[in-house]
């Protein structure tokens, strides 16, 4: 299972802990396969990615903010932004989009 990761919204305080703990979980117990995308909506409206794996979790708890980065964008504002994020989510190989829920 290919897993996408975004932190949508604004920055609140915990967001790298659940990324980890997320990202670890999910290669340890379920071998799982990540994907983050960066700043938010705009991540999978322009194709923003960046590798996420354990390795790039590792040192991320002290840090302020979310390392995938944030932005109020809405996808549903943009002409053809929902179709573009379906299609930009099946050319990664996304199974499943996780993102926060706050």
């Amino acid at each position: 299972m290919r897993v996408g990761v975004l932190t949508g919204g604004g920055d609140c305080p915990g967001l790298n802990a659940v990324i980890r703990a997320v990202v670890r979980k999910g290669v340890k117990t379920h071998g799982f396969d990540f994907v983050g995308y960066r700043d938010g909506w705009k991540g999978p409206l322009e194709g923003l990615t960046m590798e996420l794996g354990i390795a790039q979790c590792r040192g991320i708890l002290p840090r302020g903010g979310t390392i995938l980065g944030s932005s109020r964008t809405n996808p549903f504002k943009i002409d053809g932004g929902v179709e573009s994020i379906k299609d930009n989510l099946a050319k990664d190989g996304v199974d499943a989009p996780g993102r926060d829920r706050r």
